[in-house]
């Protein structure tokens, strides 16, 4: 797997931890609901780390998430070159604002419309679907911190009524998410309504992130990949356009209504 050097961290942990335990990899497999071959296969690298394996590792084996907040560890060192400068962004972050002209934001997306919207990606495998969910899920920890980041996201009304017969289900859930979200006061979403037909935003979507020192950096996604923007002049243009976006969107209450409306004219 990617972060190979972490990953073998994992696996040397979790022998060390089994033996420890003086579990034989049957004895051990039988406890975590795999078998022995499998738990073999695992610690020789030989089948990708799985997090449900994991997650049963730790509480069999008493380790507090060690093995599981390694995985977290080995996701990040497998991100690619041009994502890890926005992660540690986004980390760091105090204040941060989004805006995305077709999806919800991937930091107020549930676990099944972020497997939906992956999934439509048919390249995938299953297994790297489930790990870019997870890593997806992983950085909305930011949100739960003691101190956590000002979040701010505008949307476009077309968002939440996007749904066929198949996907009614995902997004009625997804906007009973967005609307409790919106309870804790460190996050406000707010809504484009239809009415508005164009405007500079829809080039694509955008996050803008304020860190410690004050300054901001920005990340642009594309088809790709995606890239973080901190020159001078390429945040302030951002900035610009952040702010032209935010005059479109509806005030908070009006937001929340409007979801809410969506949500009944589902249900």
């Amino acid at each position: 797997m990617e972060g190979e050097p972490t990953a073998e961290l994992i696996r040397a942990q979790l022998r060390r931890l089994r033996t420890n335990a003086e579990l034989s990899q049957e004895e051990f497999g039988k406890l975590v609901h795999f078998s022995g071959s499998q738990v073999s296969a695992v610690e020789l690298g030989q089948r990708p780390l799985d997090r449900f394996f994991l997650r049963r590792a730790d509480e069999v084996l008493g380790t507090g998430g060690l093995l599981t907040s390694l995985l977290k560890l080995a996701e990040r060192d497998g991100q690619p070159s041009w994502f890890r400068p926005w992660l540690e962004a986004e980390r760091n972050a105090q204040q941060l604002w989004c805006y995305h002209p077709t999806l919800v934001p991937g930091l107020l997306q549930t676990e099944n419309y972020a497997r939906t919207v992956i999934r439509g990606d048919d390249m995938l495998s299953d297994e790297e679907v489930d790990k870019r969910v997870a890593i997806r899920l992983d950085r909305q920890a930011v949100l739960d911190r003691p101190q956590p980041p000002k979040l701010v996201a505008v949307i476009e009304e077309a968002v939440l009524r996007r749904a066929g017969e198949e996907f009614r289900g995902v997004m009625a859930q997804q906007l009973v998410y967005l609307i409790e979200r919106t309870e804790r006061p460190h996050v406000s979403v707010h809504v484009i309504p239809s009415e508005v037909s164009t405007h500079v935003g829809l080039a694509g979507p955008f996050t803008l992130a304020r860190g410690n020192d004050g300054g901001w950096v920005g990340y642009l996604e594309n088809q790709l990949g995606g890239s973080t923007i901190d020159k001078d002049q390429d945040v302030a243009t951002l900035i610009a356009r952040w702010e032209s976006v935010r005059s479109e969107a509806l005030p908070q209450r009006q937001s929340t209504l409007l979801m809410k409306e969506v949500m009944t004219s589902w249900t």
